[in-house]
Order: structure tokens, then sequence, then C-alpha cells
């Protein structure tokens, strides 16, 4: 099994180093960014490595640097990445932590690594994370909150929704997945008292999910559905937003849960958490999340 790891900024090439250093598996890996953070990184952690040319250049751990006037080195990584692992010369791509601000003031045109692997892929991805207590898909993710309600639509919603059906299913092996709607608004709307977006747009949309086959409960308020959801009630949660669905993920699963992108023809996990820059080079910086961000990946390429 090959994987082609993006270690990204930050805390990234510590933490896949270290998460290198724990995990007892036979897949081979390539890292591909500034090859000298990496080397640094795997340097620390006494693992061997061979500086190659090419991506899964020399048997072994290889780093590949992405340096170039082009792009920043994180989004070269990104780019190679994502085309080795098209191509199918990687099983999948396990991606770290990116800072999108300081991306974009380089020239970076994405809101961060789903919009980038959508447009190398050509594919509508759906945000979802898996691996804790409870797993989330959001219909929206990286959207100024004044602009959420006009992006769930009943094709973005339907969309969502299929995919997670769909993830679960063929990717994860849960024969019969019941999946939770929460709603937009406070306690769903209140039957059209706080809000339209349930009436209008979710419970069309969830009768015509639910006459597909698909278990679905909802639209119902968020805090139930997470609640139910902790409890063993739902395989998956659909949040309308980013922080409707990840506050009580994290709060939750912190270090546990794995960024997991549907939708894509490629298999694609990460860590949680962002670069954290506070601790780099502190020996703090806890690599839980890219352990299981890579254990699902190998889990992944398994079932399929």
């Amino acid at each position: 099994m090959r994987l082609v790891l993006t270690p990204g900024m930050g805390i990234g090439p510590e933490v896949t180093a270290r998460a290198l250093q724990t995990l007892q598996t036979s897949a081979q890996f390539s890292l591909l960014g500034d090859a000298d953070l990496i080397a640094a990184a795997l340097d620390s952690a006494d693992l061997a490595y061979t500086v190659c040319a090419e991506v899964f250049g020399a048997p072994g751990t290889c780093v590949v640097d992405t340096r170039g006037d082009a792009e920043p080195a994180p989004v070269g990584a990104i780019r190679l990445a994502a085309e080795v692992t098209l191509a199918g010369h990687a099983d999948a791509l396990v991606t770290g932590p990116i800072n999108k601000a300081r991306l974009i003031g380089q020239g970076f045109t994405f809101m961060g690594h789903t919009d980038m692997l959508g447009a190398l892929c050509s594919a509508e991805p759906v945000m979802a994370f898996a691996g804790g207590t409870i797993r989330v898909a959001l219909v929206t993710a990286h959207v100024p909150l004044a602009s959420v309600t006009d992006e769930i639509t009943p094709e973005r919603v339907g969309l969502t929704v299929r995919m997670a059906q769909l993830a679960l299913t063929t990717q994860l092996g849960i024969a019969a997945p019941r999946i939770a709607l929460c709603g937009l608004n406070p306690h769903a709307g209140e039957q059209g008292k706080l809000g339209s977006c349930e009436i209008d747009v979710l419970e069309p949309t969830a009768r015509v999910l639910r006459a597909e086959g698909i278990d679905l409960v909802g639209p119902i308020s968020a805090e139930t559905a997470f609640m139910k959801a902790a409890g063993g009630d739902f395989d998956m949660v659909v949040a309308m937003y980013h922080d409707q669905g990840l506050v009580p993920l994290k709060v939750l699963d912190f270090g546990r849960s794995v960024n997991w992108t549907l939708g894509l023809p490629i298999i694609r996990t990460s860590v949680d958490h962002g670069t954290a820059d506070d601790l780099v080079g502190t020996g703090e910086a806890d690599p839980a999340s890219m352990v299981a961000a890579i254990r699902l990946a190998i889990q992944l390429v398994n079932a399929r």
C-alpha cells in the first residue's frame, strides 16, 4: 500500500513524523512539501528516509521537495499529491494542516484543501469527519455565516446526504446507516416561527431522500441530533454549517476525529486541527489526529 502525505505547515511536519514513529504498518509513504522542514522533523524522530526526485522514487519513506517559484511548497505538495493519487500511483492522500490566510496572501485562490481538491479532481466534494464518538457531514463548510442560508439548497442538501449514505455503506461497511438532518434555525425553525428554511428546503428534500430508501431523520434541532448521535442513535449527523457541526465534534472528539472528504474519486483524509504555530518546536504537539487520519486512510483503502 502506498500513501502520499502532505505534512503542511506549522506543527504538520512534526506530527507527521511522530505519527509515522507511532504506527506499525507495512505501507510505504511519500512526504511532499518543504523538504528541509520535513527532513528536520523526521531526523528529530530518528526515522529513516530518502530524499527523492519523484514520488515513491525509492523503497521506504521518501521526501519530495515541492518548493518552487510557481506556488508555495504546501500548495505544490497538494497539487502533486492529488495528481499522483488520481493517476493511481498512490492509494490514498493524507494531508496535514495549512494556514489558509497566509497562503491566500501568497496567491492561493481556494478556501482550503477541500475546495482545491474538488477543483483538481473535477468533483463536488463534501467535508465530513469520522473516527471518534460521532460522524459529521457539512452541507456548507468555509462560508461566511451571513451567506449560509443562500447556500442551503435542495441540490446541496441532497448531495451531502447521498454522499454520506454512500460512504457509510460502501466505505465503512454500515449496511443500513441512520442519518440525522439538522435544522438551520433554533429548534429546527419551531414550525416556521423561527425561520422558514426547514419548511421551504429541508423538509421537502428530506421527503425525497427518504423516498429513495435513505433512513433519514429530520430536520431536527442540532442539539437533539448530536445528543442522540453521541448516544449511538445515528451513524452520521448532517449539519448545515461549519460551526454547527464542528463545535460538538471537537468538544467530544478533538484529536481523534479525522477530516474525511467525500465525493472525490480518490481517498483523502486529514487532521482535525490547524497549524498551531505557537506549538512548533515545543514537543507538545499531539500527533493523535494524524495517526487517526493515516489509519482511516488505510482502512478505506482496504475496504475499497
